[in-house]
């Protein structure tokens, strides 16, 4: 086998374990998000839509963390000779994260001013 093939073999295995990664950081998200979620539901606090909103945020970010892996499981897999549809759907997935992240900060913001103000 030549070393461009065995380059290829293991970048696509590296991008195979890095969206494993990604699911596996989205899965523990949804289970934080689920038993925080439970405890809101059978202990509210205080100020429930604070608690409701901080939880959104909450998986929103680690859910945005679980993009960034398949982004870079994406970014592994267009590095070797890449086709049209490898590029087209890394710039789909860039332009997710890219809005994903910009909206998230936004609200994220918005949530400390109002815990502030």
């Amino acid at each position: 086998m030549s070393l461009l093939a065995q380059v290829k073999v293991w970048t696509e295995w590296a991008a195979t374990g890095v969206e494993v990664a990604a699911a596996l950081v989205i899965v523990a998200a949804v289970v934080l998000a689920l038993g925080r979620a439970a405890v809101a539901l059978f202990r509210p606090a205080a100020q429930p839509d604070v608690q409701k909103e901080s939880l959104r945020l909450e998986l929103g970010r680690w859910l945005a963390v679980g993009l960034e892996f398949t982004l870079a499981a994406d970014i592994l897999r267009t590095a070797i000779a890449p086709s049209w549809d490898d590029i087209g759907k890394l710039a789909a997935i860039a332009a997710l994260r890219t809005l994903l992240n910009f909206f998230l900060q936004r609200e994220m913001d918005g949530h400390k001013a109002r815990q502030e103000g």
